[in-house]
């Protein structure tokens, strides 16, 4: 088993592929560290064990690592996205889990990434999952990543202020997002202000 923190190679690692990442995608430079940053919080408001919240922040660094599987064209794309271009980004959490999987190490990380936007009513991606049947992991990075998403600029929109933000989160409690870590969520949202 590994740890993130102290002397460790596996954190160098991750930290080299989200590098590689961010090299390719030019509008979430630094979308994975702050994602990951959120989650580690959110995973340790949750009152989880530290080696969960350990697996769910290297998740959270890494769940948008299928992304460099997604062709530039669509990637780095300026305007709004195709249907089919849309069907493409889609892949990524496979293409992730695809990539992470090919360690045992990393087995229950890759599930985790693979899980990443599924939604608290199952109309998600990629296999519909619902409720509690979505690993805790990737309903927390669901939020943190959805946070991340609506504070920032876009060249095709612009970001939302934190009030906003939270409205939205607090809006789909209990239909994209899972009430119990909304709630987390918003407590934290809140002393962090």
């Amino acid at each position: 088993m590994f740890t993130i923190f102290g002397a460790n190679p596996l954190h160098d690692i991750i930290e080299c592929l989200v590098a590689a990442l961010e090299a390719r995608d030019i509008y979430t430079s630094g979308h994975s560290n702050r994602v990951a940053d959120m989650t580690y919080e959110l995973a340790k408001a949750l009152g989880l064990k530290r080696s969960k919240v350990d697996k769910i922040h290297i998740a959270a660094h890494l769940h948008d690592i299928g992304k460099l599987g997604i062709p530039d064209n669509i990637l780095n794309k300026k305007g709004k996205l195709l249907p089919h271009e849309w069907d493409q980004i889609r892949l990524h959490p496979q293409i992730g889990y695809n990539i992470l999987s090919r360690s045992k190490d990393l087995k229950e990380i890759a599930d985790i990434v693979l899980y990443h936007h599924e939604r608290w009513d199952g109309k998600g991606y990629p296999s519909g999952l619902k409720l509690d049947r979505i690993p805790l992991g990737a309903r927390i990075i669901a939020v943190c990543d959805s946070i991340d998403a609506m504070t920032s600029e876009r060249p095709y929109r612009t970001a939302l202020s934190k009030e906003q933000c939270m409205e939205e989160i607090i809006l789909n409690k209990g239909i994209q997002f899972d009430p119990v870590v909304v709630e987390a969520a918003v407590k934290l949202w809140h002393i962090c202000e």
